[in-house]
């Protein structure tokens, strides 16, 4: 099995898939229909019956029950996409096999070294096989692990029809990375009772709880006089940002916070002296804090319309997705079998607020109670990022006894 994972990985962060959030297409890159598509035929060669890739990109299947008295369908979903914060393109993985817990030199031309000092969690995986960056592109494994593991399962239950499960629903969504990966999700179709996204990090990973989130984009107009003649007349546009970010808490930022904290995030910022834009992302698990973060941005803005006049920040708050948990804790017995799964393979499971989203947060909300699982990769969107062979292997195993668990 580890074998087949390893080279289902491989094949699939070959593909470039990386989404892009200026576009306004769905998806919002052609590219990312390359890989579903490899997805869909994968699957049908397998023997998967009702494998099927709308016009949207969204692949679906359903492995059928082989069992006199089926348990509630389950789902398992991964999205093919990769961030947009650094290339996917040409991704050339360096398989680092018995790691002996030192320094990974990714890449000696460029002096990039992936070090157990500035990531102590590597020490953990001292003797197993790990899959790294060259240090110019991302891996891919957020989440083309979850993928490969998704592939590796069913075909695993497509050609060991002994194994007894119910019904068995797969799919495979774009714009993830976006927070766009459900936008045209078809809960009914898709025919599970619950699902669970395999787009978690570390080993054990279990997560129920996510934040809420919101994205924050406010404009300042200022105005620019020649600079020789600028005394009481001049708004420098950046000035009048650097101002404003100043007025929400530093202590509040991503860099400085953990567990249920929440933050800004201060994203984009682009401009000159007559106007500037500034793009924040803004997190809190508590819906009641997380309301008072966005009072907070609307504040700030009005602070400075009040000091330099009416109109000179606007703001557009939008909020992307809610905390799953709402919507989970009334189905736990989910939750509990993800847990028993993991028992099952040897796994301690690590139940924990996600400091982000997944498609599963509003899946939760469409009716599709969606928690996310682990897919065994560390630092995702970067250079540095990795991804166990062994972590990988256990979360086929994962989705093979909450099957069997269902069975």
């Amino acid at each position: 099995m580890a074998e087949a994972v390893l080279q289902k990985f491989l094949r699939y962060v070959a593909i470039d898939t990386q989404s892009d959030e200026s576009s306004r297409t769905f998806p919002s890159t052609e590219k990312q229909k390359h890989l579903l598509s490899l997805l869909a035929d994968e699957l049908r060669a397998m023997g998967v019956s009702e494998v099927s890739m709308d016009e949207h990109g969204y692949v679906m299947a359903r492995i059928a029950a082989n069992t006199a008295t089926p348990p509630p369908p389950v789902g398992f979903i991964a999205h093919v996409d990769t961030s947009p914060d650094m290339s996917g393109c040409n991704v050339q993985p360096k398989i680092v096999a018995q790691y002996d817990g030192k320094d990974i030199v990714l890449n000696e031309e460029k002096n990039i070294v992936l070090s157990p000092a500035d990531f102590p969690e590597l020490r953990e995986y001292a003797g197993q096989t790990l899959i790294t960056t060259d240090g110019t592109t991302l891996l891919g494994a957020d989440d083309k692990a979850g993928v490969a593991e998704i592939m590796c399962a069913a075909e695993h239950l497509a050609s060991h029809p002994e194994l007894k499960h119910g019904d068995v629903c797969i799919a495979f969504t774009p714009d993830e990375e976006i927070g766009r990966g459900v936008d045209y999700f078809d809960v009914k179709k898709f025919g599970a009772a619950y699902a669970y996204t395999v787009d978690g990090g570390k080993i054990g990973e279990l997560e129920y709880e996510n934040f809420n989130a919101a994205s924050a984009v406010l404009r300042i107009q200022g105005r620019n006089i020649h600079p020789g003649y600028a005394k009481n007349k001049m708004v420098n546009a950046l000035q009048v940002a650097t101002e404003l970010n100043a007025l929400l808490p530093a202590s509040e930022r991503p860099e400085h916070t953990e567990g249920y904290e929440g933050f800004f995030h201060l994203v984009h910022v682009a401009g000159e002296v007559e106007k500037a834009v500034m793009q924040y992302i803004v997190r809190d698990h508590s819906r009641e804090k997380f309301e008072a973060r966005k009072e907070l941005v609307r504040a700030c803005a009005a602070a400075i319309n009040a000091k330099y006049g009416a109109g000179t920040v606007s703001v557009e708050l939008s909020d992307q997705y809610y905390n799953m948990r709402k919507q989970v804790e009334p189905h736990f017995h989910i939750v509990e079998q993800a847990m028993c799964a993991m028992k099952q393979a040897g796994v301690t499971p690590l139940v924990h607020p996600i400091r982000g989203g997944t498609d599963g947060s509003r899946l939760s909300y469409m009716g599709l109670p969606c928690p996310n699982i682990f897919a065994g990769g560390h630092n995702f969107h970067g250079k540095y990022e990795f991804v166990s062979l062994q972590s990988m292997e256990k979360a086929v195993e994962v989705i093979l006894n909450i099957v069997k668990v269902e069975g």
